[in-house]
């Protein structure tokens, strides 16, 4: 009876198919083949007949884009078309290189209030450098498709909480995984420079001070600010055994710190650190911290960056600003104190770049750099502010951020002016892709405006 059972067993096995190498052959073609396909199927366009607005060169009052393997390959009044190219006629309408929000969560957060589960925005504890925004991003939000719609192509997602937040990431507005989506996936250091009331841990919340502040508060914001230092010196010091190791191969191998390794692009100067701080004492501190140990410094928030307008100036510290679309900081300020800050930096010549420093309102950040040229700030340089600037600040501006030859074509066709309210976004390319504009407002729109 065994025999017999052991005969079928055998008989059965060789009667099943096997993958031979023909066959796996055949397999791994068809898998790469629909990864090919799963990636953006860019095609050929030529964009004709528009205004197109170059940002870093002269403005073209009626020329054509032409659009191959996701790269601007062609700009100009007398550029012929492809054959093979998808034609849009832009008679009437304009070209620009996609907006970029300097300063975001996006696809960190999808329901801030009453859905924990949705967000992926901060760690426990005051130093978390190892940490990437781009691994929690979401490319599926309704959050995304919604910033597209007034144009933004492009954000900066940053972590949030503690002293040391993560690792920010330039990211694109489209795609189906994080590392589609990724411009950049390191671009800068998140820090929130300790203050008077600085919560830390897990929060990077600031407390509103009523009266003097305490012997206690100052106390607790020096021990903060000695944590941050001694962090920076922990890594200059693990990066020096590190090489030490390297070079003498009889020095038994360190055990690796996740931490310190992250920190050690940062103090080789290769990514900046992006220090928030507002009060003119403040921004004097983080600019002295990031001189001190030769940290390339962006300023985030700087709400009283012109009272130190000359140090910014001389050490060539650049200003991500916040809305523009708020009120005063204080009571006693000029009504048009946050209008008029943009123009102010300019003329101090001071770079800057606009943010709409959060999630909810990414889609106005044209308005607001609308509102500063409103209020002074010449119009040119406000859309530098939410294009080329951006793409300097964080060193991505040999792909994005303006139309020229061998970009990324990341541009956008709208009927007009994008940073005015009226103006309608018609056509976006983010990489060469022709990208879907429809979200869950318009979807809203559709279903209910003909509602009886």
């Amino acid at each position: 009876m065994a025999k017999e059972t052991e005969i079928s067993f055998i008989r059965e096995y060789h009667m099943k198919p096997k993958i031979t190498i023909l066959t796996l052959a055949v397999i791994l073609t068809f898998t790469a083949s629909l990864l090919a396909q799963s990636k953006d199927t860019t095609g050929v366009y030529a964009i004709r007949n528009a205004k197109i607005v170059t940002v870093t060169g002269a403005t073209i009052d009626k020329g054509t884009v032409v659009i191959r393997d996701g790269k601007i390959a062609e700009v100009g009044a007398n550029v012929s078309v492809p054959g093979n190219a998808k034609v849009i006629d832009a008679t009437g309408l304009s070209v620009y290189p996609g907006l970029i929000d300097s300063n975001t969560i996006l696809g960190l957060s999808e329901v801030a209030q009453g859905a924990p589960g949705t967000v992926d925005t901060t760690e426990i504890g005051d130093f978390n450098p190892n940490m990437k925004a781009l691994t929690a991003v979401n490319p599926h939000g309704e959050q995304i498709p919604v910033a597209r719609m007034n144009g933004v192509t492009t954000v900066l997602t940053c972590p949030q909480g503690g002293i040391i937040s993560g690792q920010c990431a330039v990211i694109n507005t489209d795609g189906w995984t994080p590392q589609q989506m990724a411009v950049k996936g390191s671009a800068a250091m998140a820090i929130t420079y300790p203050v008077l009331g600085f919560g830390g841990r897990g929060g990077g919340f600031f407390a509103i001070q009523a009266g003097a502040p305490s012997d206690a508060q100052r106390q607790q914001r020096d021990r903060q600010v000695e944590a941050l230092k001694k962090k920076i010196e922990d890594a200059q010091a693990y990066l020096k055994a590190k090489e030490a190791t390297a070079a003498d191969k009889s020095l038994p191998p360190r055990p690796i710190d996740l931490g310190l390794e992250a920190l050690i692009p940062v103090i080789k100067g290769e990514v900046p650190v992006r220090i928030t701080a507002n009060k003119a004492a403040e921004i004097k501190a983080a600019v002295e911290f990031a001189n001190q140990y030769k940290l390339k410094l962006i300023l985030n928030g700087g709400d009283e960056a012109l009272k130190v307008a000359a140090l910014l100036k001389e050490k060539n510290v650049p200003v991500i600003l916040g809305p523009v679309l708020e009120l005063p900081d204080s009571e006693d300020a000029p009504y048009d104190q946050v209008y008029t800050r943009a123009a102010d930096l300019h003329k101090a010549g001071i770079k800057f770049a606009f943010s709409s420093q959060g999630i909810q309102f990414i889609r106005t950040l044209p308005y607001n750099a609308g509102s500063a040229a409103a209020f002074g700030l010449p119009k040119e340089e406000a859309l530098k502010a939410i294009t080329i600037y951006p793409a300097q600040i964080f060193g991505v501006d040999k792909s994005i951020g303006s139309i020229e030859v061998g970009k990324a074509a990341t541009l956008i066709v709208t009927d007009g002016d994008p940073l005015e309210l009226r103006t309608k976004l018609k056509y976006m390319f983010i990489n060469g892709k022709q990208t879907d504009l429809t979200n869950k407002h318009t979807r809203l729109n559709d279903k209910f405006k003909d509602r009886p």
